[in-house]
């Protein structure tokens, strides 16, 4: 995200470079807020014979928000609301949708600019805040390539191979298949994943599928000479899985080898949150009376300045109830302002899709 102006306290113009940016601008926008991007809208005109026609035309508008509606799976931000400045197109008062754009700029106001709103605009505008750990989870015909950001577990690309039985005193078409599926994965992988920044690429399964893959895959890439693998050979790290579907990511099967320790392992930037849930289940398990949950007993701890780590689920900032939002809001402040660590969680992100309001205690 690039950071055009800013009027503090007042308005905000970003613009959008990459689609995990339109994951933190859905995060910024609330219901009420005023919203100006340019956008298509369909208008018609008369001529001078009294014939209508319609053409489209890009125009720049300032909505009131009134819906918003976001495309995990694509990365596209819908914005609806009503207009609330003159324009030649658009009446005031008449309802629009906004669909914002990559490399597109916004402007964004709002009543009120709390600290969770400005933290998130700092982390969508840090440049170093990249996906730097990517997984293979696959399985016999299925493969799912994620590319792991500080914010969200996007899923790049799913292969999916018929990969028929091995037969008695035959497994020719059994091969044929695997290498169909293993090419298959091999040209997903150098096509999303951006070796420059990348740290690590887990190539996770049940049984020996992993392995077969990585025999092929450098396999090939030495009969192919590509030397975007070969250099970036140390890159990749085998581990167990229960299945080849995305959410074996949160797959905990194995607490010393389980893909969120080894995403510690490759000093990616989720480590801190990983290493912070990790801490938290076993303080839970082993120290219960230092770990709770639960927004009553989180905030009785806050008063009495006990909370030394706090973790939150980004989702509770997406309350369109300004009470309680300023409820969630106020609690981190707290936690921060008596020298606590605060660490929210994206809803998106493989260590945040479990709901939740914790704290350890001092």
């Amino acid at each position: 995200m690039k950071l055009v102006e800013r009027m503090p306290r007042v308005q905000v113009t970003l613009m959008p470079e990459e689609a995990e940016d339109m994951w933190h601008t859905y995060n910024l926008l609330q219901i009420g807020d005023s919203l100006m991007a340019s956008t298509i809208r369909k208008v018609q005109t008369e001529s001078s014979t009294g014939s209508v026609g319609s053409s489209r035309v890009r125009t720049t508008l300032c909505l009131c928000v009134d819906t918003i509606d976001f495309d995990s799976q694509a990365c596209q931000l819908r914005v609806k609301g009503t207009n609330i400045q003159e324009n030649q197109y658009v009446k005031m008062g008449a309802y629009h949708t906004i669909e914002l754009e990559l490399n597109r700029k916004f402007t964004l106001a709002k009543k009120i600019w709390d600290s969770v709103v400005l933290d998130r605009i700092e982390q969508a505008c840090d440049p170093t805040q990249k996906a730097d750990v990517a997984a293979v989870v696959m399985q016999e015909g299925l493969a799912n390539l994620v590319l792991v950001t500080p914010a969200m577990t996007l899923l790049r690309a799913k292969v999916e191979v018929t990969i028929p039985r091995k037969r008695r005193g035959s497994c020719t078409q059994h091969e044929k298949a695997l290498d169909r599926f293993y090419e298959a994965v091999m040209q997903g992988i150098l096509r999303h994943i951006n070796f420059d920044v990348v740290k690590c690429i887990l190539v996770a399964s049940p049984g020996f599928v992993k392995d077969q893959f990585m025999s092929y895959l450098f396999r090939e890439a030495v009969r192919q000479d590509s030397k975007i693998l070969l250099e970036n050979r140390p890159k990749f790290m085998l581990v167990h899985s229960s299945s080849g579907h995305k959410y074996s990511l949160k797959g905990r099967e194995h607490e010393h080898c389980s893909l969120f320790m080894l995403c510690l392992l490759c000093d990616s930037q989720a480590a801190g949150e990983v290493k912070a849930l990790e801490d938290f289940y076993k303080m839970l398990k082993h120290e219960p009376d230092r770990a709770f949950y639960g927004l009553a007993h989180v905030e009785k701890a806050s008063e009495a300045l006990a909370i030394d780590i706090l973790l939150i689920s980004d989702k509770l900032f997406r309350h369109q109830d300004v009470a309680t939002r300023s409820r969630y809001v106020r609690l981190v402040d707290n936690v921060r302002d008596n020298g606590g660590t605060v660490r929210i969680f994206s809803s998106l992100h493989v260590s945040g899709e479990r709901k939740f309001c914790s704290f350890h205690i001092q």
